[in-house]
């Protein structure tokens, strides 16, 4: 048996190879630390880099050959997908929770900071990636029509974006349960899934992932798999989109449509549609005194151009940016 103080080795070394697995560019020990922190291990500047070494000597991490700081191998990865299954189910909510704790806008002062996802896209293809996403944006099938961009060697929020990449900030339906949180709302985010549309309206899910049952973001899942058409819902007003369900109290719902309603007046809009209490919606059954909620995944546009055959490297629910240093996406046109 593994004792109590080798499980909680291991969980630190599988905790650093994540946060260096979700980043684009090598990682110090002071930033590893911080972000340890940030996901409720505590674990010094000093004992990072003596997990470091021990980890360069099995293969697991190496350093980086032009960035200091260290980056995640193969074999890394390899260790990182393989071990303590148990302990990462549920992760992803974990970090839902942890950005919408972050997540600083305030809806009166129209300022603070707003969860994005972060797309790296090849240089040499941006412009055309741009052209596929644009009549997502403009037909509405974005949490937002703000964004960020940054060329190489520069970085959006936490994130360095690499050499030979674009990076691309879309925000994220994580705003909606941030701005719940701070009015009080308790919201229960079920799942990320495939909503399909019909004439223009939607019509049920034909997949889902449960965020309390994967190690995975369903939505960086269903893009890599081709499992939408996005395209198809633009053009014809018949597809599939990536869309998130939520769940909140049936006293809250007035609450809810005016925080959702003062989000989109500031170019925040996430919500697709709200049902009545108790009862299901586009087939998704809810409690008796509860209200089922259908958000827009903030990853549509990305999930456009990858169906034009445009390959992108995600990381939905990445970091945050000021409200206040996005633009609007028709600007990078």
């Amino acid at each position: 048996m593994i004792g109590h103080d080798s499980r909680q080795v291991e969980r630190k070394v599988i905790s650093i190879l994540r946060i260096l697995s979700e980043s684009p560019q090598p990682l110090g020990a002071r930033l590893i630390a911080r972000q340890l922190k940030e996901h409720g291990v505590e674990l010094g500047e000093r004992g990072v880099r003596y997990h470091l070494k021990l980890m360069d000597g099995q293969g697991l991490t190496r350093s980086a050959e032009r960035w200091d700081g260290r980056e995640i191998t193969s074999l890394g990865i390899e260790e990182l997908n393989n071990a303590l299954v148990a302990d990462k189910i549920g992760f992803v909510l974990e970090k839902m929770e942890l950005l919408a704790f972050r997540t600083s806008f305030n809806i009166e002062r129209v300022t603070g900071l707003v969860p994005v996802n972060i797309s790296l896209f090849p240089k040499q293809r941006f412009d055309e990636a741009l052209k596929s996403m644009k009549a997502a944006f403009e037909v509405g099938l974005s949490v937002s029509n703000l964004v960020a961009m940054a060329p190489e060697g520069e970085r959006l929020g936490d994130v360095l974006v690499p050499k030979g990449k674009v990076g691309l900030a879309t925000a994220c339906s994580i705003i909606i349960n941030s701005s719940l949180l701070k009015a009080n709302v308790p919201i229960d985010s079920r799942f990320g899934g495939v909503l399909q549309i019909r004439n223009n309206q939607p019509l049920r899910f034909v997949n889902l992932i449960y965020y309390s049952g994967t190690t995975l973001d369903p939505s960086e899942v269903f893009i890599q798999a081709r499992m939408t058409d996005v395209q198809g819902v633009v053009r014809r007003g018949e597809g599939k989109i990536l869309a998130n369900f939520r769940e909140i109290p049936a006293l809250c719902q007035s609450l809810v449509e005016k925080v959702t309603n003062q989000l989109k007046e500031v170019g925040l809009n996430g919500l697709i549609m709200m049902g009545n209490p108790g009862e299901a919606v586009c087939g998704i059954s809810v409690g008796l005194n509860r209200v089922g909620m259908i958000l827009l995944g903030g990853l549509n546009p990305i999930a456009a151009a990858e169906e034009a055959g445009i390959e992108v490297e995600t990381h939905a629910m990445s970091t945050l940016l000021e409200y206040q240093d996005l633009i609007k996406f028709q600007s990078l046109i």
